[in-house]
């Protein structure tokens, strides 16, 4: 015990330090991954049809081919091979020389972005077809009925997965240290390289990261709660309902 006594004592501001920057790539990361999520999936919803005009269909035609590559190319390749062809061959094919911290966040986002698309997909088709009809009917526009009805559910639909992605994402900011970004692994093996502490040190770290998913996990249940709403309600000017005798 007093070993890992030790090991914090002399090295906390570097496992803050870490923790600080793994949370603040892994939220921001999550939150555009969503966004980027959100868009796709609206875009991919949108319906064309055969009478529309041939460079309409043509134009989102290709639109959804470039998407569907997006997406079946960061869900089937590790991130920590995206993150080495990003960071590097920006700077080698582009001359592109990023900071650590924006590259973890754009890495991170656009992973987050190919989940977070078929998510989002997922959740605008559990919503019932009948809601578009009635939306249509009223002389809404597809946008219109996206925004103002169909979202609006899907996002409380989809909060669950969400909340899932980001306590992943969380996890997977380690493998950002391929490309020296300071996070939390990147910290932990700097420590035990000059205290040779491998176990000792690698465990404080193991317990960090329990720490930061445990108390997210528990932070964003409550956040699902407040969006689920209350399990009944009631209409307002309507009657109550009359106990049968």
């Amino acid at each position: 015990m007093d070993v890992f006594i030790n090991i914090i004592q002399k090295n906390w501001i570097g496992f803050l330090a870490g923790a600080l920057t793994t949370m603040e790539v892994a939220l921001l990361g999550t939150l555009i991954g969503s966004v980027i999520g959100l868009l796709i999936g609206v875009i991919k919803t949108i319906p064309v049809k055969e009478t529309d005009i041939f460079i309409k269909r043509v134009f989102f035609k290709i639109i959804n081919t470039v998407l569907t590559l997006y997406i079946e190319i960061f869900r089937g390749t590790p991130m920590i091979i995206q993150a080495v062809i990003i960071f590097y061959g920006a700077a080698q094919l582009f001359g592109i020389h990023m900071h650590m911290i924006f590259a973890g966040i754009f890495i991170v986002s656009i992973n987050t972005g190919a989940y977070m698309s078929e998510i989002v997909r997922g959740g605008i088709n559990s919503i019932d077809k009948g809601q578009f009809e009635a939306a249509h009917a009223v002389g809404m526009s597809h946008g219109q009925t996206m925004f103002n009805i169909i979202l609006p559910q899907t996002i409380r639909n989809i909060l669950p997965a969400t909340s899932n992605e980001f306590v992943i994402n969380i996890k997977d900011t380690a493998v950002l240290n391929v490309i020296g970004l300071s996070e939390l692994f990147f910290k932990t093996k700097g420590i035990y390289g000059k205290n040779y502490l491998y176990y000792q040190t690698a465990l404080i770290a193991c317990a960090i990261y329990l720490v930061l998913t445990f108390t997210t996990t528990r932070v964003l249940r409550l956040l699902e709660k407040k969006f689920k709403g209350a399990d009944s309600y009631v209409v307002v000017n309507s009657r109550p309902k009359q106990e049968k005798m």
